[in-house]
C-alpha cells in the first residue's frame, strides 16, 4: 500500500460523532495530495458552515494524517466554515 492509501486508511478512523460515519465516507476531506518527500496537503470542508465539531474534526484529521509513517508534514486547508481562519491558525500551530 502506498503512502496516499495509508493516509486515506488512517483518515477513515476519524469519526464524526454526530453521524457515526468517518470523514472520508462523508467526503469532508477533499483534494488529498502527497508528494515524494511525504508532504501532505488536503482540504477539510465541514458538513455545515456552522459545524459545532469543526475544530475537533480538523484537529483529528491533521493528527490522523501526521501519525502515518512516512508523512513529513500536513497542511490542512479549511473551506466552507465560518471559523475557517481560526481553525487554520490552530492547525498551523500544531507542527
Amino acid at each position: 500500500m502506498d503512502l496516499l492509501e495509508r493516509i486515506k486508511e488512517s483518515l477513515t478512523q476519524v469519526i464524526d460523532p454526530e453521524t457515526g460515519m468517518n470523514v472520508m465516507r462523508m467526503r469532508l476531506v477533499r483534494d488529498l495530495k502527497v508528494d515524494q518527500q511525504g508532504d501532505v496537503e488536503l482540504t477539510f470542508r465541514p458538513s455545515s458552515v456552522l459545524c459545532p465539531l469543526g475544530f475537533q474534526l480538523g484537529i483529528n484529521i491533521k493528527e490522523a494524517a501526521q501519525e502515518v509513517p512516512g508523512v513529513k508534514s500536513v497542511l490542512v486547508n479549511v473551506d466552507g466554515y465560518i471559523h475557517a481562519e481560526q481553525l487554520r491558525t490552530i492547525l498551523s500551530e500544531m507542527d
